[in-house]
């Protein structure tokens, strides 16, 4: 089937009508007075309509639409359901948390931040390095998925379309940091979701309907076909379950948002936001079980291409138009987060709490800072793209590097005898057991096997106790990890460790809850909470 392109004048003026509104929207914030804190988190009074939106924008990034496709045409009919439904519920996870460490630092730029009153700049330096390394992939992802579209639908290549759509997000963002993010991503998430709801059924319609299902039935196997493939949940569901709630804990595009909304508003703003993300995305993973069944086969083997691909196989230029806007604004609301998340680090956590001396630091120098490394993040971003690396492996990797962080991040801001050191070494140490696992360098046979496996269920329980913990307390929470660990253990020992991905991540958060609860346990005094508001907040001595 020939593949419909839109002209280059039309690319040309969808560009510009999309980045220059984003522009002139970001262009009158930046008429009033600039403002470090606000450039970093809003002013910390954004309402209901603006956090629900953006928070739904930045939770669905091109890179998460085409990722789930890849997941619905590598696992079939469950694929996108593992993808869409554990990420929609990590969202609603993350607003007891969040409540938590808003009503402990009201003021704060980022966890590092907060993190750095509670243990000092190791700590924080961990959570901050962290996140740079998560931004930049992020923004890696979000980049190559922006250049496969323009490739695929123009007469542009990849290389041009990446340096287009970087340097569109950047000439917003630059100007006036998250505000300027929060406010396009209102604009954004609205012709995302029109989008998805003529789309994908204009799509499904055109390319045969009902029908489809009966006739490409034979392109599926068994796996493919169940809504409950073991195969889908254990090499996707279940690392994803693990990956997103470490993206949800220790993503600082994420604790941006929390501490950019009205404190009263948090329930309502991620319950709205895990609506809008698990209708969207599973819509559009659907894409990628219609392609299965189609027996389509990815331009050049590359499954990135398969939802631009189907797209300019079924629309026509005005519906294709739609389509392009669709996931230039699902990149671009993601893309300008990360920008301003690494900048918030930089200007927080590196010079305002480390370089700068107490109460001394200055704010235009942060707002300098800030908008320098914004340029630096955007040519590393450019450059590592060109790999055109795969989106669904990077975001499991990066959500399971993240793992590692969970435990002991959610247990500071509880704990009273969670230490510096306890913080540092359950990171480290949870790192390098994830990275002997998923990369080979430990041979998961014989009793290391055996090893892996106990704590692979031990980091089930974890996993399954934080979350009931969020919401229901300590009691319920170590009553449901225990649970959990003993119902999944005569499953889990002897089998685990033959999915390598899955134990890489368990091992995360098991390893790193052991060693974080072992060494606090050891600390003689506790810590004051009280001591975090006072430790952090605003760097302007007057606000916007």
């Amino acid at each position: 089937m020939d593949l419909q392109q839109l002209s280059l004048p039309l690319t040309i003026c969808l560009l510009a009508v999309f980045f220059g509104g984003t522009f002139f929207v970001s262009l009158q914030i930046g008429r009033k007075r600039e403002n470090a804190d606000s450039y970093m988190n809003a002013g910390s009074k954004v309402g209901f309509g603006i956090s629900a939106a953006s928070m739904t924008a930045t939770w669905i990034w091109a890179a998460s639409l085409y990722a789930a496709a890849t997941s619905g045409y590598t696992f079939g009919v469950s694929g996108p359901l593992h993808y869409g439904l554990w990420g929609a519920l990590m969202i609603l996870f993350i607003y007891p948390f969040g409540k938590r460490i808003r009503s402990l630092a009201p003021d704060a730029h980022s966890l590092a931040e907060i993190l750095h009153a509670r243990h000092g700049s190791s700590s924080q330096l961990i959570l901050a390095g962290s996140n740079i390394i998560g931004s930049i992939l992020s923004l890696v992802s979000n980049y190559i998925a922006g250049g496969v579209l323009i490739a695929m639908l123009t007469p542009l290549n990849f290389s041009t379309g990446i340096l287009v759509i970087a340097a569109g997000v950047l000439l917003y963002t630059l100007w006036s940091g998250l505000r300027a993010s929060i406010l396009t991503d209102f604009i954004q998430v609205c012709a995302m979701l029109l989008a998805v709801v003529i789309l994908v059924p204009t799509i499904f319609h055109l390319a045969g309907g009902p029908d489809i299902f009966r006739e490409g039935q034979g392109n599926l196997n068994q796996q493919q076909l169940s809504f409950f493939s073991s195969d889908a949940f254990f090499n996707q569901g279940a690392p994803y379950i693990a990956a997103v709630l470490a993206y949800a804990i220790g993503n600082q595009t994420i604790a941006q948002r929390l501490f950019a909304v009205r404190p009263d508003k948090i329930k309502a703003t991620f319950v709205t936001a895990t609506v809008g993300y698990g209708a969207t995305v599973i819509g559009i993973g659907m894409l990628g079980v219609l392609a299965l069944y189609l027996g389509i086969k990815p331009i050049d083997g590359d499954v990135n291409n398969l939802v631009p691909q189907l797209a300019a196989s079924y629309l026509g230029a005005g519906l294709l138009s739609l389509f392009f806007i669709l996931i230039i604004g699902a990149m671009a609301s993601t893309a300008d987060s990360d920008l301003s998340a690494l900048s918030s680090i930089v200007m927080t956590d590196i010079y305002g709490r480390n370089i700068a001396r107490p109460g001394k630091a200055n704010p235009r120098l942060m707002l300098l800072l800030g908008r320098l490394t914004m340029v630096a993040s955007t040519a590393l971003a450019v450059y590592i793209a060109s790999n055109r690396l795969n989106i669904l492996e990077l975001l499991v990797l990066v959500g399971a590097i993240w793992g590692a962080l969970v435990f002991p991040v959610i247990a500071s801001f509880y704990w009273r005898k969670v230490s510096n050191t306890a913080f540092s070494v359950a990171v480290l140490g949870a790192l390098v057991s994830f990275f002997a696992v998923r990369f080979g360098f430990v041979a998961l046979t014989g009793d290391t096997a055996l090893l892996t496996d106990i704590l692979s269920v031990i980091g089930v329980g974890v996993i399954a106790g934080l979350m009931a913990f969020g919401f229901w307390g300590a009691r319920v929470g170590v009553l449901t990890g225990v649970i959990a660990t003993v119902v999944s253990a005569p499953f889990g020992i002897g089998f685990l460790h033959t999915y390598p991905v899955l134990t890489a991540s368990l091992l995360a958060y098991a390893v790193s809850a052991i060693l974080c609860i072992g060494i606090s346990l050891l600390r003689p005094d506790n810590f004051d909470f009280g001591l975090l508001a006072r430790a952090t907040g605003r760097f302007d001595i007057t606000t916007n």
